[in-house]
């Protein structure tokens, strides 16, 4: 079957596009930079965190800061609004934790949770905007009164807006995230974690932050 030289081209330039977006794509993460246990009832919790995307495929590493601003509802469900400021662009998204279960003794306790949320990212420079739909199963554990270890599965479903046609709108982030938490104060804690990527469309990134609560 002969394929004319136009179809090649266009062929040709969607591979491009994919491979050049996929780069683009992957270098924008909020992390999850929390325990499995929820803020407590009637507190509000701020954070700031410092995040670094690291490259691949020759990609430079990306650099960015991410912002939380949150509320325990219950003794048991939080909710969070999610703002990050990166080179190639902007996150905005909000999230709901429920606390599952929590282990009865302070120093070793083990934690279960779950959360789940809506992201945006706009791109700059051209690059194209994506929606996406997060859910991340957790687990934490106190070691000692002040320092809790945490892991975490964290699942983003994206979906590319506005793209040409032909080429793919959705992909997939898979992560593993090992982290800790340890309690400075009664009002502040210092959170920092490694993002482990599971696929290819996923880059391994640091993020460290401090949480404020307000009482």
């Amino acid at each position: 079957m002969r394929i004319s030289r136009v179809r090649i081209v266009r062929i040709v330039f969607v591979i491009a596009f994919s491979l050049c977006f996929a780069q683009q794509a992957t270098a924008q993460y909020i992390g999850v930079l929390q325990s499995a246990e929820t803020i407590d009832r009637g507190i509000f919790k701020l954070m700031a965190a410092p995040i670094m995307v690291f490259g691949k495929d020759g990609a430079d590493n990306e650099f960015g800061v991410g912002a939380r601003g949150g509320y325990g509802f219950t003794e048991r469900f939080d909710a969070e609004a999610k703002l990050g400021f990166f080179e190639n662009g902007t996150f905005v998204g909000a999230d709901g934790e429920y606390w599952i279960f929590g282990g009865s003794e302070e120093t070793s306790a083990l934690d279960f949770s779950l959360t789940a949320g809506l992201h945006w990212m706009f791109g700059k420079d051209n690059g194209y905007d994506n929606m996406g739909f997060e859910i991340t199963p957790q687990l934490s554990g106190n070691v000692t009164e002040n320092l809790e270890l945490c892991g975490a599965l964290d699942a983003s479903f994206e979906s590319i807006q506005d793209v040409p046609e032909g080429v793919d709108d959705s992909f997939t982030r898979l992560h593993l995230v090992p982290g800790i938490e340890y309690r400075m104060s009664d009002t502040v804690d210092l959170v920092a974690e490694f993002g482990i990527a599971l696929n290819d469309n996923s880059s391994h990134y640091l993020g460290a932050g401090i949480a404020y609560y307000i009482r």
